[in-house]
């Protein structure tokens, strides 16, 4: 597929800009914050730390129009240069081969062509995420056609309870036990939040959205979550985040070298709210997304979506 230019995007964004103005969002997280002492537990610092705050509140559904880019030739695979990742287009610009070859082998080992995660902490709840298109049909019948189908093809996935979508979450806590709430009952006892996702839920696409709650061995943890989702032939896309909490941008940074190190997709977030007010964020801890942000976050997410289903089934 073609990539995704800037002009179009622009495109996209004045069909939705009237939308905007509707779209209120509450959201809250638990907020465990870093010490230099690491525990045993991966998760000790998301939990011990934690403020357990009310659950986001429900956002009004917005009609959102969207052309889909479409594409007549294919795209010649760019060298990604971590330094500039601030530069990077927003979407995504081409599937790896090696991609390719994960996503074929998921399908021949029983991975749900119908199926995608996410790895998320509050920014990626149903809520205020992709849930709108299970749960609002309005919504879903002013987008463009192809995402849409996009849309048919992954009923199911976008308004459920996920084990590794929790407030407060981590990498490492997705990798602790005591981290899995089986709210629904179908995970093994004893199992590991994403062990349980991609057991049960057998996802073909993974979205990793994590590091507002970041841990110092961030890295360590989200080495073993990519190369978890590889091994279940799971295409994880990385996702950089609004915010910088952590002061010196080594979270998204980190998160980039692991996409260049694994050759996995990135969706560059960060770029599409630098033009926002406060960039994107709001409230004093500058962790908490704008109204304006979240409603990007929804429709980019779609479409990053819908460009990773096309470019890996149509090959």
């Amino acid at each position: 597929m073609k990539p995704f230019t800037r002009k179009k995007k622009a495109a996209i964004r004045n069909l939705i800009s009237l939308s905007l103005l509707f779209v209120t969002v509450l959201s809250a997280c638990n907020m465990p914050s870093e010490t230099e002492a690491v525990s045993e537990n991966p998760a000790t610092q998301a939990t011990e730390q934690a403020v357990t705050e009310d659950l986001p509140t429900t956002a009004p559904a917005t009609e959102e129009t969207v052309v889909t880019p479409t594409s007549t030739t294919e795209p010649t695979p760019a060298v990604r240069d971590p330094s500039t990742w601030k530069e990077w287009p927003i979407f995504p610009e081409y599937m790896p081969e090696s991609m390719q070859e994960v996503y074929a082998y998921g399908l021949a080992n029983g991975n749900d062509p119908h199926a995608f995660s996410i790895l998320g902490d509050c920014h990626s709840l149903p809520e205020v995420f992709l849930g709108v298109y299970d749960t609002e049909p309005a919504n879903v019948q002013s987008l463009d056609e192809n995402l849409q189908e996009t849309v048919a093809q992954f009923q199911g996935s976008f308004d459920r309870y996920s084990p590794t979508v929790v407030l407060g979450s981590t990498e490492g806590a997705l990798l602790w036990i005591e981290w899995n709430e089986n709210e629904e009952g179908y995970c093994l006892d004893n199992e590991l939040p994403i062990d349980c996702e991609i057991r049960y839920h057998k996802p073909i696409i993974a979205f990793i959205r994590l590091g507002t709650h970041w841990e110092t061995r961030n890295e360590d943890y989200l080495r073993i979550l990519i190369e978890k989702l590889l091994e279940n032939g799971t295409v994880p896309i990385i996702t950089t985040k609004a915010d910088n909490r952590e002061h010196d941008e080594r979270v998204n940074q980190n998160l980039i070298n692991l996409a260049i190190e694994y050759d996995i997709p990135v969706w560059n977030f960060w770029a599409s709210v630098q033009d926002l007010p406060d960039k994107g964020l709001s409230g004093e801890d500058n962790m908490y997304l704008s109204d304006e942000a979240y409603a990007i976050q929804r429709i980019d997410g779609l479409i990053v979506l819908d460009w990773a289903y096309r470019a890996l089934s149509d090959n």
